[in-house]
């Protein structure tokens, strides 16, 4: 029996999927790995790219901390932040990675500095997202990330 797969936020829902044969979660502890007929499991999200496969298609979305439930073939994921790879503003990430690179290159007093890692953290991940959702897709061009952000 297939998967299903909802990924909740606090704002909305990003993506509800049915018959996947995979999902691929960044969990807090590493990777998690989950097929049809998985044991159950609930475990923290830690910030990471999540992928959904079914067949050759892969669906990713970039996840932000959070929970995940495993449950008789369904995979709920509740989200800090969940943003789809399709629907990642590749300026604003940019933009992030930018003001959080340039308030740790400060090294101002007054600043978070384990909240701007956070954000910057964040960025990358959205920037890797969205790189590689071009390259399955072949799309290359101005929007796209000119370095690879996949070493970062």
């Amino acid at each position: 029996m297939p998967l299903r797969l909802d990924v909740i936020t606090a704002e909305r829902v990003v993506l509800s999927e049915d018959g996947l044969d995979a999902v691929i979660a960044p969990g807090s502890e590493g990777q998690l790995g989950i097929l049809p007929s998985h044991a159950p499991l609930m475990t923290t999200l830690d910030v990471g790219e999540l992928r959904a496969r079914r067949g050759s298609e892969e669906i990713m979305i970039a996840i932000s901390g959070g929970f995940l439930e495993v449950r008789d073939n369904v995979v709920t994921v509740l989200a800090d932040v969940a943003e789809r790879a399709e629907e990642i503003d590749i300026e604003r990430a940019r933009a992030a990675r930018e003001r959080a690179a340039a308030l740790l290159a400060t090294r101002e007093s007054d600043i978070d500095v384990a909240a701007t890692q956070a954000a910057l953290r964040r960025a990358l991940l959205r920037l890797r997202v969205a790189e590689r959702y071009a390259r399955r897709r072949g799309v290359h061009g101005p929007g796209m990330p000119h370095q690879s952000t996949e070493q970062l």
